[in-house]
């Protein structure tokens, strides 16, 4: 009964416009307030502090000061000029620029909102510019975004490390095959609307320009080689990887490119450190209420649940995407990682499941949820910057949203295409 109070409570909050941060720790101190009394309130404090203090978690502001001053030191642009030296020759060619740029993009920043309004301030006017439809250009980046969130560094899986203790190094390589084949049938997906639609072609293919474009990123694609390569390599770890992402952004845009002026890192520090608040406060609040939960037991007795309804493999993970996908429509992903993963790992561990699987399948299933109203914080995202209505957004965003579905299931029901380079490197 409390826990459906406690649900109710959180959706009422949510729904007269209260930050869904403010009201986990609302609902959460309330029911310990309930069932504890008073007395519990001192410890909430020690576990709000120490639920959002983990090492692990210093990556995220790391990684998003990172996507920031890339953005701002004119980093992301010699990425965009490649990627269209590469592709700009297919029809549809912008919206493919859209997609490989977000690659590109993924591999510094780790998160999809960054990923979006650091790429679409830029090549969403592009594109409506060239006449393409306002929809279909906010629907591309915001897709493309979402999907590079599976590509590493990623921060949903850096939180779902921290909650699950998994290894975040296998999480990231176990992520480098599906975002890269997703990537591919999104650009498929971009070629057979190009071709029914008449998109343009942006210019001819040019060896010359190519080499050009290579020349001038060419200090930008170090990033990824630095970041990834010293992670991977067991030089560093996933949160020492952060703080090289900025120290290499800082000297590739300020001192190499010379774009980095003082007002523009002043500008990025004050954008990292606004998100990072959002996120940390959702990770401390949402601590909180786990702690509540674990107190109360519901993790063993919703895997014993779903346990008595079904032992079989396969079902318990259809069940599974299906709860995450229900989730991921009403929270972000951070705050539904924190609450929501503590509760489901039991089960997760009694069916024999993967761990490092199963973060991947959580990232996609939350991935989705960027991309479906309510909530939907990527999609907002690009849809306030092509100032475009979410609805007719959504109708074309459908066909990137069905490329992510098929993503999950090949992943859910294919270990094998995620897992063979964990399996290869690792154990």
């Amino acid at each position: 009964m409390t826990l459906l109070a406690m649900f109710v409570g959180l959706v009422f909050l949510v729904l007269i416009d209260v930050p869904i941060a403010v009201g986990l720790g609302v609902v959460a101190i309330l029911a310990l307030i309930l069932t504890s009394g008073l007395a519990a309130l001192p410890n909430a404090a020690i576990v709000l502090f120490s639920g959002s203090t983990l090492f692990p978690l210093i990556a995220i502001p790391l990684f998003v000061l990172a996507g920031a001053i890339m953005n701002a030191s004119g980093i992301s642009q010699r990425l965009i000029g490649l990627a269209s030296s590469v592709v700009g020759f297919v029809r549809g060619g912008l919206a493919m620029v859209s997609i490989s740029a977000s690659l590109f993009f993924a591999e510094i920043s780790g998160s999809a909102v960054a990923d979006v309004a650091a790429l679409g301030s830029i090549l969403i006017p592009a594109m409506k510019e060239r006449g393409y439809p306002t929809p279909f250009a906010a629907a591309v980046t915001s897709s493309a975004a979402t999907l590079a969130v599976i590509i590493p560094p990623s921060i949903p899986m850096i939180l779902y490390a921290v909650m699950s203790n998994s290894s975040v190094v296998e999480l990231f390589v176990a992520g480098i095959v599906p975002g890269v084949l997703g990537g591919l049938m999104m650009m498929g997906v971009v070629y057979v609307m190009a071709i029914r639609n008449g998109f343009p072609v942006e210019s001819a293919f040019r060896l010359r320009r190519v080499g050009a474009a290579l020349k001038e990123a060419g200090w930008a694609l170090l990033l990824p080689v630095i970041i990834l390569g010293g992670i991977f390599g067991g030089w560093v770890t996933a949160t020492e990887g952060a703080g090289l992402a900025v120290i290499a952004a800082l000297v590739i845009g300020g001192l190499i490119y010379r774009e980095l002026s003082l007002r523009s890192l002043r500008k990025a520090m004050i954008e990292a450190g606004v998100q990072t608040a959002v996120v940390m406060l959702l990770v401390a609040t949402s601590a909180l209420l786990g702690d509540y939960l674990t107190e109360a037991q519901v993790p063993q007795r919703v895997a014993q649940g779903i346990m008595d309804l079904t032992d079989n493999r396969l079902a318990i993970l259809a069940l599974l995407n299906v709860f995450f996908l229900v989730i991921g429509l009403f929270l972000h992903s951070a705050a539904a990682i924190i609450l929501v993963v503590p509760v489901v790992m039991p089960l997760v561990q009694a069916a024999g499941i993967d761990p490092v699987h199963f973060g991947l399948i959580v990232t996609l299933n939350l991935g989705i949820g960027q991309q479906t109203p309510p909530v939907a914080s990527v999609l907002v995202t690009a849809c306030s910057i092509a100032k475009a209505d979410i609805w007719e957004v959504s109708k074309v965003n459908v066909y990137f949203v069905a490329v992510l579905l098929a993503v999950l299931l090949l992943v859910t029901y294919v270990p094998s295409i995620p897992m063979w380079p964990v399996n290869f490197f690792y154990r």
